[in-house]
């Protein structure tokens, strides 16, 4: 009983954190589709980083040593990327679908952590991974259902790639959480992705045909939505953290999948979305064979989702 209570706390945050991630996703498909993928990423990357710097100075950081900066780095370039990808793939699918391709990433990370660190995959994991790629075939064959939409196509493409790094970010992640703490985690993530992005905006004013990447002042309103968006994912993560730090991840790792129940609720709510057959098997699907990879071996967490 008393272990019982001790988890529902730490649950129920995490709850909480899954639901504000799938909002923050939803506010930046909504941000790209009014003011472009570009300029919602880089003023949402601008206003996480400030948030980082008063909450650097605020818990008064040390700065990081070489070798754990070289990896904040790498791991900002991989996010940029990744999110780039995954909020192109929300501007051309429905936000529950996307959602459900995207857990196909606990899976690639099997692999990737077998690659990276060394680590045995155990057969049971490769039927997991069958299944999971299973489910991506199901949601993707309700796609090409009467007639091919290429524009949906790509971004389930898009969202697949943006999976595949989402997988190297988990392995990136487990090397970072023992050396960092979530707030220079956090920060560094938004400085790079903002430095990046900055050198792109830059590179477009020099170079013609880039018109993709020029920057425009955002409205009042785009930016309560940008400081929303920034703000959401702070919370989140600090919040996962938090969760985290006070209960098992194989405890914690099922309330991830709830993100599909959000993503089909505010989909349906903020953009009319209606969900498929089709997305709903295909995700039972992939979430069964993320489930049985994790009760194999101690979960890799996912719960940083896209930034």
């Amino acid at each position: 009983m008393a272990h019982s209570r001790s988890l529902a706390i730490p649950f129920s945050v995490c709850c909480a954190a899954v639901a504000l991630f799938a909002i923050m996703d939803a506010t930046m498909k909504g941000l790209s589709l009014s003011i472009g993928l570009f300029n919602a990423l880089f003023w949402r990357a601008l206003t996480g980083s400030l948030l980082g710097i008063a909450l650097m100075l605020l818990t008064r950081q040390r700065w990081p040593a070489p070798a754990v900066l070289r990896l904040h780095f790498l791991r900002g370039a991989v996010v940029s990327l990744m999110a780039s990808l995954f909020f192109w793939a929300l501007m051309r699918l429905p936000l529950a679908e996307a959602i459900a391709l995207s857990f196909i990433a606990p899976l690639i990370a099997l692999y990737l952590a077998a690659l990276l660190l060394g680590e045995r995959i155990e057969r049971t994991a490769i039927v997991a991974s069958l299944l999971g790629l299973l489910g991506v075939a199901v949601i993707l064959s309700g796609r090409m259902q009467g007639g091919y939409d290429w524009d949906a196509l790509l971004g389930a493409a898009a969202v697949l790639l943006s999976a595949v790094l989402f997988a190297w970010n988990l392995i990136l992640q487990r090397q970072q959480a023992q050396l960092a703490s979530p707030v220079e985690v956090a920060f560094f993530q938004h400085i790079v992705m903002f430095a990046l992005f900055g050198l792109c905006a830059m590179t477009a004013g020099l170079v013609p045909g880039l018109a993709a990447l020029r920057l425009d002042m955002p409205t009042f309103h785009s930016w309560l939505l940008i400081a929303m968006a920034a703000a959401l994912a702070f919370t989140s993560l600090a919040s996962f953290a938090w969760a985290y730090a006070r209960a098992e991840a194989q405890y914690l790792i099922p309330v991830e999948y709830t993100a599909f129940i959000w993503a089909a609720i505010i989909g349906w709510l903020a953009f009319g979305e209606r969900l498929t057959l089709s997305t709903l098997a295909g995700a039972g699907l992939i979430v069964a064979g993320c489930l049985i990879a994790a009760r194999t071996r101690r979960p890799i967490e996912m719960h940083e989702g896209i930034a």
